[in-house]
C-alpha cells in the first residue's frame, strides 16, 4: 500500500511501482502547491498594499511563520512517528484530520478584519497556524517516500512524478491567485508605473514541500528497541554527506525563495511589467512542468550532481543578460531558461537525499530508523534560512523607504529590488554550488551503495540483528 496502511510487516517494498501508484503517490502534493504557490508569490505584496501592515510587520508575519513552520516539522514528524497503527494505517489519520483546518486557517490568511489596529496580530496568528497545520499534512505524506520502494530509481521516478504534479499545483495557483492580483492592483488611481532601468530575474516554482520522510528502516525488525532521538541527532550530523547535501541546497533555496517572494512587487515598481508579472509566471512554471521529465532523464544518464550543476547554473546567464537588455521579450526568454532551473531545483534536492540515508545506513550499521532527523532538519535548516531572507528582505524594502499602498515608489526601492531579485540570487547559487562540489556520492559510490543494500536485503533475512550488523560491516569495507 503506498499510503502506509498496513504494518511494516506486510509491506512489499520490492515490487515495481506500476505508473498508476505513481500518479496516485504524486497527486498528494498537488493541493499544497495550489495554497503554497499563492502564499510565495503573492503574500508580501498583499501584506504590504491590500491589508496595508507596515514593512517591519510585514517582515516579521514572513519571518516567524516560516521559523515557526520550520520548527514545527521536526515537532511534527516526532507525534506521527509515535502514532499508532490504525485501521486506516498511520499516515493517512494526520492528513485526513488536519485538512479541514487548512483550508479555514489560509481562508482568514487571506481576509482583511475589519479593524486596523489587531491586523498584524491577526496575519502573524493565522499564518502560523496554516504553517503548522500544513506541516501535519506534508509531514506524514513525505514519509512516504521510503516506503514506496527499495528501488532507487523507482523512488526517483515516483519523486520525478511527485515535483511534475507540484508544479502543476504551482501552475494553477499561480494562474489563478496571479489573475486576482493583477486584476485587483491596476487600481484606478493608479495610471502610472515606475519605470527605471533594471532586470528581470528567474522566478521559482512554489515553495516545494518541505517535508520530511518518517518510514521505518526496511532492514530494521519490528521488535528492535530504537536508539535514542539525540543519539540518532549526532551521528547524522556528523555525516558528512548530509551535511554537504543541506548546506548546498540551503543557499539554493535561499535564492530561489528570495526572487520569488519579491518577483511581484519588482515587476510593479522596479520596471515597467506590471501589467505582464502573471504571464510572466506563468511561463516560467509551465517550463518547469515540461522540464521535470527531461531532467529526469539526464540525471539517470549523466548522474544526479552532474544534472544539479547543469540545471541550477542554467539560469545565470539569462539573469545577467536582462540586466542589460530589460525588456518584455528578453523577460519571457528569461522565464522559458529560469524554469528548466526551477525544474532542477525542485527535483534534485528530493532526489538525493534518499541516496544520503542509503550511505548512512551503510556507514553505521548498527544505528537504524533515522530517516526521520535526515529529512525534518534538512527541511529545518532550509525552511529557517528561507525565513531570515524573506525578513531581511523586507526589512530593507523597509531601510529603502517603501511607502505602504502608494502608486510610485522611490528609486531606492526600485534598486533594492533589483538587488535582491538578481545579485542576492545569483551569490548565494553561486555558494550553494561551490557547496556541492564537496558532495562525496558519485554515481560510482552510489551504485556501489544499491549492490551492498540488495544484497544484505537478500541475505539478512532471518539473521539476528548482531549478526545483520556484521554483515553490514563487511559489506561496508569490500
Amino acid at each position: 500500500m503506498l499510503f502506509g496502511n498496513e504494518a511494516p510487516a506486510a509491506t512489499h517494498l520490492e515490487q515495481k511501482l506500476s505508473v498508476c501508484s505513481k500518479l496516485c503517490f504524486a497527486i498528494g502534493g498537488a493541493p499544497n502547491q495550489v495554497a503554497g504557490s499563492a502564499t510565495a508569490f503573492f503574500l508580501q505584496i498583499y501584506l504590504l498594499d491590500v491589508a496595508q501592515i507596515n514593512p517591519f510587520q510585514a517582515s516579521m508575519v514572513l519571518f516567524i511563520g516560516k521559523a515557526w513552520g520550520a520548527v514545527s516539522d521536526p515537532i511534527v514528524g516526532f507525534f506521527v512517528t509515535k502514532s499508532r497503527w490504525t485501521k486506516i494505517g498511520r499516515l493517512m489519520p494526520w492528513m485526513v484530520g488536519c485538512t479541514p483546518f487548512v483550508v479555514v486557517s489560509y481562508f482568514y490568511l487571506w481576509f482583511v478584519p475589519p479593524f486596523t489596529n489587531g491586523r498584524f496580530i491577526w496575519y502573524l496568528g493565522f499564518y502560523c497556524l496554516y504553517q503548522t497545520l500544513i506541516t501535519c499534512f506534508h509531514v506524514p505524506y513525505s514519509a512516504l517516500t521510503m516506503f514506496l520502494s527499495t528501488d532507487q530509481r523507482e523512488r526517483d521516478s515516483a519523486t520525478a512524478y511527485r515535483m511534475t504534479m507540484e508544479v502543476l499545483g504551482t501552475l494553477i495557483g499561480a494562474a489563478i491567485q496571479g489573475q486576482i492580483v493583477a486584476s485587483a492592483h491596476t487600481l484606478k488611481h493608479c495610471h502610472h508605473h515606475n519605470v527605471s532601468s533594471g532586470h528581470l530575474g528567474n522566478s521559482s516554482g512554489a515553495e516545494v514541500i518541505r517535508s520530511l520522510a518518517l518510514s521505518q528502516d526496511f532492514l530494521s525488525h519490528a521488535t528492535e528497541k530504537p536508539i535514542p532521538f539525540h543519539e540518532g541527532f549526532v551521528l547524522v550530523m556528523k555525516h558528512g554527506p548530509y551535511l554537504i547535501l543541506t548546506a548546498a541546497f540551503l543557499f539554493i533555496s535561499v535564492a530561489i525563495q528570495l526572487v520569488q517572494s519579491n518577483f511581484v512587487l519588482f515587476c510593479t515598481y522596479a520596471v515597467d511589467l506590471r501589467d505582464h508579472f502573471q504571464n510572466i509566471v506563468l511561463t516560467i512554471l509551465m517550463s518547469a512542468a515540461v522540464s521535470i521529465p527531461f531532467w529526469q532523464w539526464f540525471l539517470q544518464r549523466f548522474g544526479k550532481k552532474t544534472a544539479a550543476f547543469c540545471g541550477i547554473t542554467w539560469i545565470m546567464p539569462f539573469t545577467v543578460m536582462l540586466v542589460f537588455i530589460p525588456n518584455l521579450v528578453v523577460a519571457y526568454v528569461v522565464a522559458v531558461s529560469s524554469g528548466l532551473s526551477v525544474a532542477a531545483s525542485l527535483l534534485l534536492p528530493w532526489s538525493m537525499l534518499p541516496d544520503v540515508v542509503d550511505d548512512f545506513r551503510l556507514a553505521n550499521p548498527n544505528s537504524k530508523g533515522h530517516e526521520a532527523i535526515f529529512y525534518s532538519f534538512y527541511v529545518f535548516f532550509t525552511k529557517f534560512a528561507a525565513g531570515i531572507s524573506l525578513g531581511v528582505s523586507t526589512l530593507c524594502l523597509e531601510f529603502a523607504g517603501y511607502d505602504t499602498g502608494a502608486c510610485r515608489q522611490p528609486h531606492a526601492v526600485a534598486y533594492t529590488l533589483k538587488l535582491l531579485i538578481g545579485a542576492a540570487p545569483v551569490a548565494f547559487i553561486i555558494t550553494g554550488l561551490m557547496i556541492l562540489l564537496l558532495y562525496p556520492i558519485s554515481e560510482d559510490v552510489r551504485r556501489q551503495n544499491k549492490l551492498a543494500l540488495d544484497q544484505l536485503s537478500v541475505c539478512c533475512a532471518g539473521m539476528s540483528v548482531s549478526d545483520t550488523a556484521v554483515l553490514l560491516e563487511f559489506l561496508n569495507t569490500h
